[in-house]
């Protein structure tokens, strides 16, 4: 099980650094507001997040 969530822990500092290289401060701000809303089951924060994270990807494509 730590073998796990270290795995884990891991694969998400590395799609955190990847989010703050390509989108900068505000696709950092977008990826925890998404995770938070998950988390916390607020759908309101999670869909903020998840709008933002839509608008810098069709942004950048």
């Amino acid at each position: 099980m730590p073998l796990v969530a270290l795995v884990l822990a891991a694969l998400v500092l590395g799609l955190e650094h990847l989010l703050q290289v390509k989108f900068g401060w505000m696709g950092i701000i977008a990826f925890v507001a998404l995770t938070v809303g998950i988390k916390a089951k607020n759908t309101m924060i999670g869909g903020i997040g998840a709008v933002i994270l839509v608008m810098l990807l069709a942004q950048s494509g």
